[in-house]
């Protein structure tokens, strides 16, 4: 009896100091607009494990970003709707970004750097990485089949939900989805 009383005390804890759960399912309740094309799994999926490089080719890995919530998006030079979502992601930077949360992009396909770099300053975007996979190791091994293509990755670096094709991320909906993986009130 009293290893049973311990073990649920042990669970309680548990689900007090770790309530991914209960947050994953206010975010997915949060959805409206164009985050309806934002896709949770049932379950937290792996994510890529191939390296990629910061924009001077420093190697880089996503077990970089363990221990906070990760927005990861795909994106190309030639991408139309890469040029449009980006300023918004930008702004879920600017309002999110900080110790829990970071949005992640990283431009795949070839890419010459400049070329990334004029794509950033023509849309005035001065706050987001100018990451790079030339080879599309990651995008592939990720499942990355059209551009651009958004996963939010939890804290333990899993793929927990997927969004195909560009979304307004500065809107409301994108927001409080957020908010809500990040456990924070409206603010």
């Amino acid at each position: 009896m009293k290893k049973l009383g311990l073990a649920l005390l042990y669970t309680a804890a548990l689900a007090l100091a770790n309530p991914g759960s209960a947050d994953i399912a206010a975010a997915e309740a949060a959805r409206d607009g164009d985050m309806k094309k934002l896709i949770f799994h049932a379950e937290p999926q792996p994510a890529g494990t191939a390296d990629f490089m910061t924009f001077d080719e420093a190697p880089l890995n996503l077990r970089d970003w363990q221990g906070k919530w990760v927005l990861l998006n795909f994106w190309a030079t030639w991408c139309a709707p890469c040029r449009k979502e980006m300023p918004m992601l930008s702004e879920l930077q600017t309002e999110f970004g900080g110790d829990d949360f970071e949005v992640l992009t990283i431009a795949t396909t070839r890419n010459a750097p400049p070329a990334m770099q004029a794509f950033f300053d023509e849309i005035g975007v001065t706050n987001l990485p100018l990451h790079r996979d030339p080879g599309s190791a990651l995008a592939r091994e990720m499942g990355v089949l059209g551009l651009p293509i958004t996963v939010i990755l939890n804290p333990e670096g899993q793929e927990i939900a997927r969004l195909r094709g560009d979304a307004d991320w500065a809107s409301d909906s994108a927001k409080a989805v957020i908010r809500a993986l990040l456990g924070r009130t409206e603010g």
